[in-house]
């Protein structure tokens, strides 16, 4: 049975949305203008876009309109749940009641639909083209910090087995995962040696041993060089080379292929080298520059990947939706080019 996040769930300023702050202008003049001259008709709102997509951010939205509508208790709503395969112009929810109660709200809750949607659709395509190999969402950094909380639920809907920040996390429940950065192989000198051990003295145990070995554009002498002082414990190495330079061990391959950033020879070479030198546990993850593409042709190669981490490509289109009143006092009556279109999938919020 599906279920639905609890208004409280979410984190929002209440106040501030239900004072219009985050509202276009006119929407909160509508509200003014109604009120003003007693005009108090019962309107059906239809929510919709245009692309086959997955559908998230229902779930804010309502806790949206629940906290910061006038009168919520006399709103009525139907929607789908986060996480629906949605068609072109399908109705993914109603708003029926008093405009005049909900008019300030149509910027915002639109806008978290609209973000989330996009978020959960390009992650669903990533997981897919995955093939069940776990795909983490890495795209915290490329966006602001306000919005790590919605994002990462969004990546969750879409199927990512994972993310990099607390707050990606807090919706769902899960815990923030992660590898080593430069930046902490640039304190102990380049070492990424040092740097890996550290990792392991002063992380809980817990936390899988992953290994950032393309500082020094050497992967395959990185990886078993780590390998050989971690042992057992290392869970994995993690390539992220530049897609400006061609790592040491592809340059005497080159030739046929692209050979720059994380390429498949490049996984190919680590692969082999940990293999034959007694490392087969070790798992490869892959990050940089990743999108559903990418990962579709890697797979397609069988390239020995075990974990994708995707970041900015996760922000990309735009999955925009639309709100018209489409029905006034019970009667039909919607801008021309629009019409009452029922979805028999909606079903009634509590």
């Amino acid at each position: 049975m599906k279920q639905r996040l609890a208004p409280d769930t979410f984190i929002f300023p209440v106040d501030e949305i239900k004072n219009g702050l985050y509202s276009d202008c006119y929407f909160n003049r509508t509200r003014d203008i109604l009120v003003a001259d007693g005009k108090h008709s019962r309107v059906l709102m239809q929510i919709f876009q245009r692309q086959h997509a997955v559908v998230c951010g229902l779930d804010e939205a309502i806790a949206i309109i629940k906290k910061c509508a006038h009168n919520p208790d006399n709103l009525v709503i139907k929607a789908l749940y986060d996480g629906d395969a949605i068609a072109p112009w399908e109705t993914v929810m109603t708003i029926e009641g008093d405009l005049a109660d909900f008019s300030h709200l149509e910027t915002v809750y639109l806008g978290v639909i609209a973000r989330q949607t996009k978020i959960a659709t390009n992650t669903r395509r990533c997981v897919k083209a995955a093939g069940g190999k776990p795909m983490f969402f890495f795209s915290s950094r490329f966006d602001p910090w306000g919005v790590q909380a919605g994002d990462g639920y969004a990546a969750r809907i879409g199927g990512a087995a994972g993310a990099s920040t607390p707050a990606n996390c807090l919706y769902w429940g899960g815990k923030a995962i992660g590898t080593i950065p430069h930046a902490l192989i640039a304190t102990y000198g380049g070492d990424t040696l040092a740097a890996t051990f550290a990792f392991d003295k002063y992380i809980d145990p817990a936390v899988n041993r992953v290994a950032l070995v393309d500082y020094d554009n050497d992967c395959v002498a990185t990886s078993l060089a780590v390998a050989r002082a971690m042992g057992g414990k290392l869970w994995g190495v993690r390539l992220d080379t530049s897609d400006t330079i061609v790592d040491a061990s592809v340059i005497p391959q080159m030739g046929a292929f692209r050979p720059t950033g994380v390429c498949p020879q490049l996984v190919e070479n680590v692969r082999r080298a940990l293999d034959d030198a007694g490392f087969p546990h070790v798992k490869i993850m892959v990050s940089g520059g990743f999108n559903a593409d990418r990962i579709a042709d890697f797979e397609a190669a069988r390239v020995p990947v075990d974990t994708y981490a995707v970041g900015a490509s996760l922000f990309n289109d735009n999955t925009n939706f639309t709100a018209d009143i489409v029905m006034v006092d019970g009667q039909p009556c919607a801008k021309a080019g629009r019409s009452y279109r029922p979805n028999p999938r909606l079903e009634i919020v509590e």
